[in-house]
């Protein structure tokens, strides 16, 4: 396919298959927020709200009335899903977010994580760019800097440190700083945020292995490997999407050398994770080649797809028609495979969890962890990135 091509793809899947999807089921009009336990066909099957997922909805419905089109009422849906996050999901005592309400807005559970905050955060920052009210980033700015303590300081999350315990750090924690910042920076002017942000940098590279061409997700705080099994684990997935972090922040800097990092991160993340047999990204590997101890490890989640979709485009991009075309290659390969497995002709949206083969194992379109985000947001920035 040419560009133009891949653009009317991308941008017709995003308009016509997953927004009617979510804009038709997952809008909770009576209590507020999104429902996200949706069943193959949208009908509901259970109305607790997931905090997480909630500021994933409001961030998406914001960006799509920025980037796509401001008449459709996409703002009005992130209003009053942002209205529900500031009314119920922070716990007043401690200022933390919660990972889970009931429908009405009653706390279920909080989590010894700080991802609850972080797509808080998200939600908050994007909403204050769409309207220009100061109290939504003023509760952004707040969020942050919680966030940013309790990552500093784990204790106060919960988690005791056991004599027998290593000290790990995870990807993940370094990467959801870089997208934070990436929409902070922009909206405040807050050199300190330059300054996290290089941390978060320097935090993220202590997990790559550039000789032998992969991206521990949890080591050390010095960098340094345990040879145990999540001392191994392999992500490929998280790691393709920690690439694509890194390169939109190298990009930012006008870093030459951090530029060929993420795009070499892209790479190896993508070969060492295709399945060669049946085609599809593994969910987790083992670096020594041992058994992970993941059960699904050999499964195929659409969001690794979607991560994959948009930073193989991405990187094709940054790199030029000559160097890059490896990277186009790769992409044809994820979007042929996704729109094989994943996608629903039936009812619309895509299918989050498929067997090796390809099958699907679930017939939710979404859960706890599945909602309105992964699928959403690869094919904006896909459509925003061929249309520049």
């Amino acid at each position: 396919m040419n560009e133009h091509e891949l653009l009317n793809l991308y941008r017709g899947e995003l308009v016509e298959n997953v927004i009617p999807f979510w804009e038709a089921h997952s809008i909770d009009r009576e209590c507020g927020g999104f429902f996200t336990c949706l069943d193959r066909d949208g009908s509901v099957y259970s109305t607790d709200k997931y905090m997480w997922l909630q500021g994933r909805a409001v961030y998406m419905w914001s960006q799509l009335h920025r980037h796509i089109d401001p008449t459709r009422g996409w703002l009005e849906h992130a209003r009053r899903g942002a209205a529900f996050l500031r009314d119920h999901g922070r716990d007043p005592a401690t200022g933390r977010v919660y990972f889970s309400l009931n429908r009405q807005g009653q706390p279920l559970h909080i989590q010894r994580k700080i991802y609850s905050e972080v797509f808080y955060v998200l939600a908050m920052c994007e909403m204050f760019t769409s309207t220009g009210q100061a109290e939504f980033l003023d509760e952004a700015q707040e969020v942050f800097w919680l966030t940013y303590d309790l990552w500093r300081h784990p204790e106060k999350l919960g988690r005791p440190q056991l004599a027998g315990t290593p000290r790990l750090c995870t990807l993940a924690d370094p990467m959801v700083f870089l997208s934070m910042i990436e929409a902070l920076r922009p909206a405040t002017g807050d050199a300190r945020y330059d300054d996290i942000a290089a941390e978060m940098q320097a935090a993220t590279l202590r997990h790559i292995r550039p000789d032998r061409r992969m991206v521990l997700e949890n080591v050390t705080p010095d960098g340094a490997e345990l040879d145990t099994p999540r001392g191994r684990l392999l992500s490929p997935g998280h790691a393709i999407e920690m690439g694509w972090f890194l390169l939109h922040h190298a990009l930012h800097l006008n870093d030459a050398t951090l530029t060929r990092q993420s795009l070499e991160i892209i790479e190896w993340s993508f070969e060492r994770g295709w399945d060669d047999q049946f085609g599809g990204l593994f969910y987790f590997l083992d670096a020594a080649g041992r058994p992970p101890l993941q059960l699904e490890w050999s499964m195929k989640l659409w969001w690794p797809a979607t991560e994959a979709l948009y930073a193989t485009l991405l990187a094709w991009k940054v790199s030029g028609q000559g160097p890059g075309q490896k990277f186009l290659a790769m992409h044809e390969r994820i979007r042929q495979w996704s729109w094989q497995h994943f996608r629903d002709e039936t009812h619309g949206e895509w299918f989050g969890y498929l067997d090796r083969q390809g099958h699907p194992t679930h017939q939710l379109k979404g859960g706890e962890w599945k909602g309105f985000f992964h699928l959403p947001r690869a094919l904006l920035l896909m459509v925003r990135l061929l249309g520049q």
